[in-house]
């Protein structure tokens, strides 16, 4: 009988000794659906990947994980902890109807940009290109956002067009309608990585990494008062809508880009303020 506890006793020991010390120990929150940005707690020091790709993970255990436009149904996230310990869950990931527009009978010139503008948009792409590859520290994103600027919504993230039975790049934003010269303002505290009054598709373009690569774009601005570099808090003016670039009237084109994945920024902020029916224009 002696022996027989002693085993048990050896076996209960054992036992607890495997379960992870930090099992149970990751919670996340946010919108679980195409477009979404969700925010992922766990203990700091564990390593995150989603779908296989390493996220990054602050001092305090706080990272982002973000759905494409395009998500599939389902995703998976696995945790290693510190121990040596490691949790896997099965995200299900909401799918969304999109509106889509069809418009034949377009001329040619009004679909594709000339050919003399090509090196605009190449010297533009780079400078995009070389800011996405940087991710600023801290973690703004897990903050609430607020509307950068208030107005009619003129044109609703995920929406496409077809011109002449051609697919042309889904909008991968939320338009406001706001006058030239209306201030806008940082929807979360963050890090400039690019500001440029003359793009060719965006006009006055800035971008905000909020940490960890969720970063937000300001598209057609008339003004740009910030520059590469600059840390702002949320609700300082970083500039002013306008209707540079290739834009058909003043306007805030305001979108999120998070490591490849374009997000939904109207599921990160309440009801517009006094906001009127959306349009569906891009």
């Amino acid at each position: 009988m002696r022996i027989r506890k002693r085993l048990l006793g050896l076996l209960a020991s054992f036992l607890f000794l495997s379960v992870p010390a930090f099992a149970d120990t990751l919670e996340l929150s946010g919108n679980m659906v195409q477009g979404g940005l969700a925010v992922g707690r766990t203990v700091p020091g564990a390593q995150v990947s989603l779908d296989g790709m390493m996220l990054d993970v602050d001092a305090d255990g706080v990272f982002a994980i973000g759905f494409d436009r395009d998500q599939k149904p389902a995703a998976t996230l696995r945790v290693v902890y510190p121990d040596g310990g490691t949790e896997t869950r099965s995200l299900a990931v909401a799918q969304r109807e999109w509106q889509i527009q069809r418009v034949e009978g377009v001329p040619q010139k009004y679909v594709s940009p000339p050919p003399e503008a090509m090196e605009a948009i190449a010297r533009a792409t780079k400078l995009k290109d070389e800011a996405r590859k940087t991710r600023a520290g801290g973690s703004w994103f897990a903050q609430d956002f607020i509307w950068p600027a208030t107005g009619p919504i003129s044109g609703v993230f995920g929406s496409q067009r077809y011109y002449n039975g051609e697919p042309r790049r889904p909008h991968y934003g939320v338009d406001v309608a706001a006058p030239t010269g209306t201030p806008i303002r940082a929807p979360a505290g963050g890090v400039v990585t690019l500001a440029d009054t003359d793009m060719y598709f965006e006009g006055g373009l800035v971008f905000l990494d909020h940490g960890q690569g969720v970063t937000t774009l300001t598209m057609h601005m008339s003004r740009v008062d910030v520059k590469t570099g600059d840390r702002v808090e949320q609700g300082d003016i970083i500039g002013a809508v306008g209707g540079t670039g290739r834009a058909t009237g003043p306007h805030l084109h305001w979108g999120i880009y998070w490591r490849g994945a374009w997000l939904d920024p109207q599921l990160l902020v309440g009801p517009m303020p006094k906001e009127t029916a959306a349009t569906g224009g891009n």
